[in-house]
């Protein structure tokens, strides 16, 4: 009987064990995912940014009116891109 009972003491006290590891790896999870998502928003807003310092980068060139060949024709197949959109919408509201 009392080696039964020892047993069950021992099963208890790595049941307590293993539920305490349990609560700390879900307070350890909880943590990780907030710092993820947090890092998804930094992630997001220097993208964002990137993008807006690349759009001024455009427009200081465009104003200054320094472009290679390369910037130039760039800057064509944009412009064309634009108005077959253009065009295309307007066949659009025609119809």
């Amino acid at each position: 009987m009392e080696l039964l009972e020892q047993h069950l003491k021992r099963i208890q006290e790595k049941l307590q064990q293993v539920l305490k590891e349990y609560a700390s790896l879900q307070k350890e999870n909880l943590h990780l995912r907030n710092e993820l998502d947090q890092t998804k928003q930094n992630s997001l807003q220097n993208m964002q940014m990137t993008d807006q310092l690349k759009q001024q980068v455009e427009v200081l060139k465009i104003s200054s009116g320094i472009w290679d060949a390369k910037d130039k024709k760039e800057f064509e197949k944009r412009i064309n891109q634009y108005i077959k959109d253009i065009d295309r919408c307007i066949a659009i509201l025609g119809v």
